[in-house]
């Protein structure tokens, strides 16, 4: 049998990650090229000559004379770490195929645990932020209704089931039945208005949705989507149900993904988790474009204090 073209593609191996982002040199020369890929531009005014104080990394402006550096502003603003830390977690994260944990990257990086947990945080948050403005675009959405979680010892089982965290589970496909991108959401419930509102931010019109008979599933029917029904009638056999292959297969891949990485997830960062497994997927054609795709990304993401990603509540 033939290899997938795909999943065995080249990526960026660790000895060309280092060639390339090795030193903090380097690092910050990328991050300037990204940032400012015509050219240096003044935050505040616009323009374009500048001189730079070598003792702190900044750059001020010549005509207003801001000072800015290459981090502030974004998702790395006001960091105090290393840049080929930032570096090197990206490029383990991007190039996971399953994730990893915050305990191992604090192993890996050389950080405290707390360190390793808010950066593997503001990198998800990258994600989650950049997939959230992209809606799904193709025209074939199989969409499924599924669950993370849930206490196993309080009598309560299946769908209410205590702690069980809901999910709307969306795979894009093309005319040829191959899996394009995936788009997974924490959700409150599985209300119609619910579904009404994640259509809206993550479907494009014109998409044509399938669903199993949830009866939430009809806020797709009210939101002006092409939505056809399919009794599954529950049970194993549901589950091989041609129509919702891909997104079957690919929620079994997550749950197995945080099964086998993770101890536990916090319902209030969940969204997070399923945004860095769909980032990834998204772009897996390129794979030794991901980190500077992602870099490019983080740049232009506003930043995301500790006090903010602690209370955050992600949905939809």
């Amino acid at each position: 049998m033939a290899k997938n073209s795909i999943q065995f593609q080249p990526g960026l191996s660790l000895q060309e990650f280092i060639s390339k982002y090795g030193s903090e040199e380097q690092c910050y020369q990328a991050l300037f090229r990204w940032r400012w890929p015509n050219g240096f531009k003044c935050p505040e005014c616009g323009h374009d000559r500048y001189c730079t104080l070598k003792s702190r990394k900044l750059m001020q402006c010549n005509r207003c004379r801001s000072q800015v550096s290459v981090t502030a502003r974004t998702i790395f603003d006001s960091t105090k770490l290393p840049l080929t830390t930032w570096f090197l977690s990206i490029y383990l994260v991007t190039q996971s195929k399953i994730s990893i944990s915050a305990l191992s990257l604090k192993r890996t990086v050389g950080v405290s645990y707390n360190t390793a947990l808010l950066i593997k945080h503001k990198i998800q948050q990258v994600m989650k932020e950049r997939d959230d403005s992209k809606p799904i675009s193709a025209t074939l959405v199989q969409v499924d209704d599924a669950y993370w979680g849930g206490k196993k010892r309080d009598g309560r089982r299946g769908r209410g089931a205590t702690d069980k965290i809901p999910f709307v589970a969306a795979v894009s496909t093309n005319e040829n039945g191959h899996p394009l991108h995936m788009r997974f959401s924490q959700v409150a419930s599985f209300t119609k208005k619910a579904i009404i509102d994640w259509a809206a931010k993550h479907l494009c019109n014109g998409s044509e949705v399938v669903t199993d008979g949830l009866l939430g599933f009809e806020g797709l029917d009210d939101a002006g989507f092409s939505h056809k029904v399919i009794i599954t009638g529950g049970g194993p056999e549901s589950v091989k149900i041609a129509d919702f292959k891909w997104v079957n297969t690919i929620i079994g891949n997550v749950k197995r993904s945080f099964h086998g990485t993770f101890h536990a997830i916090s319902k209030k960062h969940f969204g997070r988790y399923l945004a860095e497994f769909c980032y990834r997927f998204n772009r897996r054609f390129d794979l030794r474009q991901l980190l500077p795709r992602f870099t490019y990304v983080a740049l232009r993401t506003p930043p995301m204090p500790q006090k903010l990603i602690r209370v955050a509540e992600l949905c939809g």
